[in-house]
């Protein structure tokens, strides 16, 4: 989960932004976000360059992608999209926790054995 999930609602709800401009405050603010971290990362020899230039390749088509997609529903629309998407990403989340639980409970139970 990034900054997004926080920025986005705190724009439309409490700023009365619409929200294709709240979704683009947040993308305008993560660019230079992620330029430091990956320059970080680049400094710590932690950036396996050939994964990187495919993953900046097919993003950058599926950003255009979601920009065209965006610009051209209402605003409505693009609201009940990113509700189900916080819904989906939530769901995922307590997934994700209980299978972390559940794996540090087994590692407990084989540890005592």
């Amino acid at each position: 989960m990034g900054g997004g999930t926080l920025t986005i609602p705190i724009l439309t709800i409490f700023l009365a932004y619409e929200q294709l401009q709240a979704q683009g405050i947040n993308l305008i603010a993560f660019l230079p976000m992620s330029l430091v971290a990956l320059f970080i990362h680049i400094k710590n020899h932690l950036v396996d360059y050939k994964s990187t230039w495919i993953l900046a390749l097919v993003g950058s088509v599926f950003s255009l992608g979601g920009a065209l997609i965006a610009n051209n529903i209402s605003n409505t629309v693009l609201k009940k999209l990113f509700a189900l998407f916080l819904i989906g990403l939530a769901i995922w989340q307590l997934i994700e926790m209980k299978r972390a639980k559940d794996e540090l409970n087994q590692n407990n139970d084989e540890n005592r054995k």
